[in-house]
């Protein structure tokens, strides 16, 4: 594994002081559990969507220190000799389990819940924020745009507007929250994503003419290809597209001008060509809202870039990670909570269900356990959908959540969990949260 690869120092620095400390003090091997949550849902929006689950999994396999990452932390005098032997054989042997990716979450939803020794799953916490927090911000968003647009594909065109690794993982994100494709061809490589694309402006700049550059491209890529009509006079740039690929052409994409304006002259005019077929691909700066406003307007595919790598203006999910609980110097288990003021939070180990009524959602419950010895299951909820899943046991993880295929599965579990929303869920306006957390004690 080279050390490109492994993820150990993708850490912030007190995760190392504090296990140097537990090593010196003795608390280092008490039993935690750990839990990621959001105390509320970024931007007053009304659901959130769990994305990163899978990325975050393979990144815990390659989570090692190596010889380089040990005499970096030695050079820098970072934590003792005791810790630096400790970090050497340092390997992930507790267990995870979570929300399945793809799945809803509200204020209070233990997305993922971490258990073993303090010195194991605390070195988990910034690695753990980092992809769930900026995968999930992602996926908040592209459902938002995705409710907008209806049963009308979309398409992710956001690489040149994030980091390179982090448009990959946007792209993976957007895909699972509703997207159709995307433009980046590292995410369909790496996590079978759909990709799409023909030309850009320079395409057509870098010819004599634009009847010139349509020529060219329909000649390489078939009359089924997507001309981008507007780098020039829109008008002349559809009339151009037909002459050039006849009535079969299979799409104009329009970037720029008022588009509701814009796209119903340009279907009026593919019409009165015979050009009936051709679809309409807008893009533009196109975020959730501007979607909405085109929804009676005849175009037939948004392509999406900056708003959806962004997260729409919540760039993070807000999640963080708290310790819950601990095992006592007695063996037992002692809840544990922050009351800082804006930032309680409520300790014991939780399970978490969604109660339903005729198929639709109506809360988050969540029970928290008095004690490890009886856990709460879904039949004491009856009506109620168990939320947790495995996702890791003995630092082993979930295969089914890995790979193209936890993509797929993600996706497919995504769509289903979102017919259960009640319609005012599906609102873009500001708000709170489409159904209650609701914490129930359980002896």
């Amino acid at each position: 594994m080279s050390a490109a690869s492994r993820t150990a120092l993708l850490t912030d620095r007190y995760e190392l002081t504090m296990i140097d400390a537990a090593l010196h003090d003795g608390t280092a091997s008490r039993r935690c559990v750990f839990e990621v949550f959001a105390r509320r849902l970024p931007g007053a929006r009304r659901f959130g969507v769990v994305a990163g689950t899978g990325r975050l999994l393979e990144a815990l396999t390659r989570f090692r220190f190596e010889d380089e990452e040990l005499r970096y932390l030695r050079d820098e005098r970072v934590v003792s000799p005791e810790t630096i032997a400790f970090l050497e054989g340092y390997r992930f042997r507790g267990s995870i389990t979570g929300y399945a990716e793809g799945e809803l979450y509200f204020p209070g939803s233990p997305v993922l819940t971490v258990e073993g020794t303090f010195a194991e799953a605390v070195l988990l916490e910034t690695l753990c924020l980092s992809i769930l927090n900026h995968d999930s911000a992602v996926a908040n968003a592209a459902a938002r745009m995705s409710v907008a647009a209806g049963d009308r594909p979309l398409a992710e065109m956001g690489s040149r507007r994030a980091a390179e690794h982090s448009a990959v993982a946007a792209a993976r994100a957007a895909y699972i929250a509703g997207f159709d494709a995307t433009s980046n061809l590292e995410a369909g490589r790496r996590w079978g994503v759909p990709t799409m694309g023909t030309a850009a402006h320079a395409w057509t700049l870098l010819h004599d003419s634009e009847e010139e550059a349509f020529r060219s491209q329909v000649a390489t890529l078939g009359t089924g290809t997507t001309l981008l009509i507007d780098t020039y006079d829109i008008r002349e740039g559809v009339a151009t597209a037909v002459r050039v690929a006849g009535p079969e052409l299979g799409g104009v994409r329009i970037d720029s001008g008022d588009l509701p304006t814009v796209a119903s002259e340009v279907r009026a005019q593919l019409d009165a060509l015979g050009a009936t077929t051709t679809r309409i691909t807008v893009t533009s700066d196109l975020d959730e809202f501007a979607i909405a406003a085109l929804a009676a307007s005849p175009v037939d595919a948004y392509g999406v870039g900056t708003s959806v790598v962004t997260g729409s203006g919540s760039p993070t999910a807000g999640m963080v990670y708290k310790l819950v609980a601990r095992q006592g110097s007695d063996g037992g288990w002692v809840p544990l909570a922050k009351s800082s003021v804006d930032k309680a939070s409520r300790g014991g180990r939780k399970s978490a269900f969604r109660t339903l009524e005729r198929g639709t959602a109506t809360s988050e419950l969540i029970a928290i356990a008095d004690g490890f010895d009886r856990e709460p299951a879904a039949s004491d909820h009856p009506g109620a959908r168990s939320l947790q899943v495995p996702l890791m046991a003995d630092g082993d993880p979930e295969t089914a959540a890995l790979g193209p295929q936890g993509v797929q599965r993600a996706r497919a579990h995504h769509a289903l969990v979102r017919e259960e929303l009640p319609v005012q869920a599906l609102a873009l306006s500001r708000s709170d949260p489409a159904l209650p957390t609701v914490y129930v004690d359980v002896a």
